[in-house]
């Protein structure tokens, strides 16, 4: 069988280690992991280095 889901475990350790862009596949994979994450283990949450790479990617905070 060919396996066609990608592994979203990678493509975050690649973004992370910046062995290829923070881009929308790997912010997709997040949000994937994050999902799974939730389902499986309550109260565990993404390490600092993932919660900035999050930032990254969240809309700049207009000031007052």
């Amino acid at each position: 069988m060919i396996k066609t889901e990608p592994n979203h475990c990678q493509i975050v350790r690649d973004a992370l280690r910046g062995k290829r862009n923070a881009d929308g596949q790997a912010f997709d994979s997040l949000t994937i992991l994050g999902e799974r994450l939730d389902r499986l283990f309550s109260g565990v949450g993404f390490s600092a280095a993932v919660r900035k790479l999050i930032r990254q990617n969240e809309p700049a905070q207009k000031g007052p």
